[in-house]
């Protein structure tokens, strides 16, 4: 358990925010409005009119505290992000050493949730680095589970956090970093500007093969394509990689993967797509919900890449579901489609041969098509660059 240690706790902000917490410190919101400090919400007034009414074991409002989190990637920034412009967006990581902090509580959970504990520090970092960590260090949450609540874990610091104990700002993008920099140039300490897409749910790298076609560097699970592609077998077992991570997060997908095993109208050569109408964005932002809706109505490709799970990926099979999806996806209503380098990964093939494979095929389509990239192999750029890929 000895390197289960909090390394770093956040804060999400609008960038218009900064300095004055630079100047004043990160202000619980009660100081904020005695100190009638102007400020650019990132939170909707119903969010933080509930947090007044929750009170702390010393009787004490959510709104006498500075909430940080223990994992900022969570429904919460997901919220933000679809109502804020990313780059307007940053989160602060904080020393942790502001858990020694006299009164301060660990919520276990949203504060603001029924069932979320608030407990004292010792107590609360225990409940962290046992029963919370791989929550906490998850893609992924969940309403029915917990996690959605969980992820949200947080630290509350009565009255505000020192500009002192901000080790570092995480931005979006290089530009989003340019213009920060500025703004800590003059500080008495050090402050890093960390440009990390991922952790604002974007890709962490993406490349142009044509107008249409991309490669991705990133979480497709994540991404704002209406289709997502699952690799899978065709007996109906989903227990490693992607597709056992899509079994855990869309359980209602897996019923329909078994179903259509069972019935065979899934086989290689013939991939089948489930038209799911539940709305992603009610699984991951947190609520209330005023999004766009761009993740609504997400659907399936359940694509076939080996028959039995024991076997190696059919290179022969996936090309005949690629042909299969060039010629149907028009009829069946794909408007944009992300997909997994199919067959790589766990299932033995190699990027430099399946990567043209796929580009061949996906090229001709007239949709944006995002391909992401293998975790599990290590991709030189001469084969990333349109020329390979595209055979020329």
């Amino acid at each position: 358990m000895a390197e289960r240690s909090v390394k770093s706790l956040f804060y999400i902000t609008h960038v218009n925010n900064l300095p004055s917490i630079l100047k004043h410190g990160i202000l619980s919101h009660r100081k904020i409005t005695e100190q009638g400090i102007s400020f650019t919400p990132v939170y909707n007034a119903e969010i933080v009119a509930h947090r007044e009414r929750i009170a702390t074991p010393d009787n004490k409002s959510l709104w006498e505290y500075a909430n940080l989190y223990f994992q900022p990637r969570n429904p919460m920034l997901y919220k933000v992000l679809s109502e804020t412009e990313k780059k307007d967006v940053v989160i602060l990581g904080i020393k942790p050493q502001i858990l020694d902090t006299k009164d301060a509580f660990i919520s276990l959970g949203n504060a603001a949730h029924s069932l979320s504990s608030l407990v004292d520090i010792k107590t609360g970092l225990k409940a962290i680095r046992s029963e919370y960590w791989n929550i906490l260090n998850s893609d992924w949450w969940k309403t029915e589970d917990g996690t959605k609540r969980k992820i949200m874990a947080e630290c509350l610091i009565p009255n505000s956090v020192p500009p002192s104990a901000i080790h570092s700002v995480y931005v979006v993008s290089q530009h989003a970093a340019e213009r920060i920099r500025p703004v800590l140039s003059s500080l008495p300490f050090p402050i890093e500007v960390v440009v990390e897409p991922h952790m604002f749910f974007q890709p962490r790298q993406r490349g142009e093969i044509t107008d249409r076609l991309f490669w991705v560097d990133g979480d497709m699970f994540f991404s704002q394509m209406q289709t997502l592609t699952v690799s899978v077998n065709t007996v109906g077992v989903m227990g490693k990689g992607l597709a056992s991570r899509a079994k855990y997060q869309f359980p209602d997908m897996y019923v329909v993967y078994q179903d259509v095993c069972k019935s065979k109208r899934l086989a290689m050569g013939k991939p089948y797509l489930y038209k799911r109408e539940a709305s992603l964005d009610e699984d991951l932002a947190d609520e209330p919900l005023s999004l766009p809706n761009l993740n609504a109505n997400k659907w399936f490709l359940l694509f076939p890449t080996k028959n039995h799970w024991k076997e190696g990926s059919d290179p022969a099979g996936i090309e005949k579901g690629l042909a299969w999806l060039v010629e149907n996806y028009k009829t069946e209503g794909i408007q944009s489609i992300a997909m997994p380098a199919l067959g790589c990964g766990l299932g033995g093939l190699g990027w430099k041969e399946m990567g043209p494979l796929m580009c061949r095929y996906l090229s001709q389509m007239e949709i944006q098509v995002s391909i992401y990239l293998p975790q599990e192999q290590k991709i030189a750029p001469e084969f990333l660059t349109r020329d390979f890929l595209l055979g020329k």
